[in-house]
């Protein structure tokens, strides 16, 4: 990889992975005193009971499809470009990996549309 390149890239992974997890972070920890706020104050009956089982269901349900598509289909896009021969310059590697995790998602869309209408 380019120098020049490396030096641009590095700081944008590090900042954009910092402020990831601290989104995350933030976004759990505030749930969490909602949820806490809602118990303390009388808030908790059946129906907002059931509202948040229904939403943790459903995001865990397909999380695990979800990755494992993406995995899959990125790492056959490495094994793919091993045997492509292409110039160091060439955006076609990273036109072959995002292809790939594309089709990785559209596949783990379908399926999750699929199963939703049943």
């Amino acid at each position: 990889m380019d120098n020049s390149l490396r030096e641009v890239l590095m700081p944008i992974t590090i900042f954009g992975s910092f402020g990831t997890a601290v989104y995350f972070f933030t976004k759990v920890m505030t749930d969490y005193l909602l949820k806490k706020k809602m118990v303390d104050k009388g808030f908790v009956n059946e129906d907002t009971q059931a509202i948040f089982k229904q939403h943790i269901v459903k995001d865990n349900k397909f999380t695990s499809l979800k990755w494992g598509l993406i995995i899959f289909f990125a790492g056959m896009s490495l094994i793919i470009m091993e045997y492509i021969p292409a110039r160091p310059e060439s955006p076609l590697p990273y036109g072959l990996f995002a292809v790939s995790v594309s089709l990785g998602f559209l596949i783990y869309y379908f399926m999750v549309k699929k199963d939703s209408k049943e």
